[in-house]
């Protein structure tokens, strides 16, 4: 073990572990020196003494497990990726206790929770709205789950959304460039915001399929704020077709009815690419159209 920082010397000595877990560990009083407690992460004075860790089993999720069917893309010991389908909620919240994607993967993945924080639980690093579908990762592993959140909060992933939008947007490709925040207006929504507000948010678009009076978009995010293609679709000025939120209803009510009954806007996550935090392997995937979203290409081909 090198020297410096314990906390430092020991997330280098013990990749599976990451900083942040050990400084845990160590204000739990599961850390010692030759036998003694050892509670300060900056602490430098053990080189040649013996260090030991004292792991506790991890704590069982809030959450409860359920047998819920899961499309399965990709899984090993560290990560898992979703096909995730529209109207199943990511996380338990508030109205939404159970039936979540939490509570499948924690089923799922039941024995193989090494631990998010000291608890047994999949480690959520983005979301997809409810009504969204297609493709998402969550963490098996601490260190995993740390890798993750490091290569999201550099916007060091490769995300692809599709979304059938009202009208044909000008010119067919381009750069959204704002700043994203809470409504003042209505705080469960977000919007565009002034300068030096929100957070920055950048989406790139592109026409894939001109429609009538609609069009199949291809939407590159540069950043993941909340609904960010939503929102910026809207500022276009092409709302995203079903999107009673950000979206205009009302030009779509002919349409809507002999598409989907839940009324989900019309998005899904096609391509998720990101290099594996352990093993460096650049993983990438694809997911097609779900059936309901091509059944829309179809009502709306020109």
């Amino acid at each position: 073990m090198g020297k410096g920082r314990l906390d430092k010397a020991l997330s280098n000595a013990l990749p599976n572990l990451s900083r942040e877990r050990i400084k845990s560990l160590l204000k739990d009083h599961h850390i010692s020196i030759d036998g003694k407690i050892i509670t300060s992460a900056s602490s430098n004075k053990y080189e040649g003494l013996k260090v030991q860790i004292a792991i506790p089993a991890p704590v069982s999720a809030v959450a409860i497990a359920q047998n819920i069917p899961l499309n399965v893309v990709y899984e090993d010991e560290h990560l898992i990726i979703i096909d995730k389908a529209a109207g199943m909620v990511v996380h338990p919240a508030a109205g939404h206790h159970d039936g979540t994607l939490v509570n499948a993967l924690l089923h799922h993945c039941a024995g193989q929770l090494s631990g998010i924080g000291g608890v047994e639980r999949p480690g959520i690093v983005h979301r997809i709205d409810r009504y969204t579908s297609g493709l998402m990762v969550a963490a098996k592993t601490d260190i995993a789950h740390q890798g993750l959140s490091k290569l999201f909060a550099a916007h060091d992933i490769n995300r692809q959304y599709l979304a059938i939008v009202a009208g044909h947007p000008h010119p067919s490709s381009g750069k959204i460039a704002t700043q994203i925040g809470r409504s003042p207006h209505d705080r469960k929504k977000m919007a565009v915001a002034a300068q030096n507000h929100g957070k920055h948010a950048i989406t790139h678009y592109h026409v894939d399929q001109y429609l009538d009076k609609a069009a199949l978009v291809r939407c590159t995010l540069e950043t993941g704020r909340t609904h960010q293609v939503r929102v910026h679709m809207s500022h276009l000025g092409h709302g995203l077709i079903g999107d009673s939120t950000y979206g205009n209803r009302q030009k779509h009510h002919k349409i809507l009815p002999k598409w989907s009954k839940s009324g989900r806007q019309a998005l899904h996550a096609t391509i998720l690419g990101f290099k594996h935090p352990i093993t460096e392997k650049y993983l990438q995937y694809e997911s097609n159209l779900p059936e309901d979203m091509q059944e829309l290409l179809i009502i709306l081909q020109i």
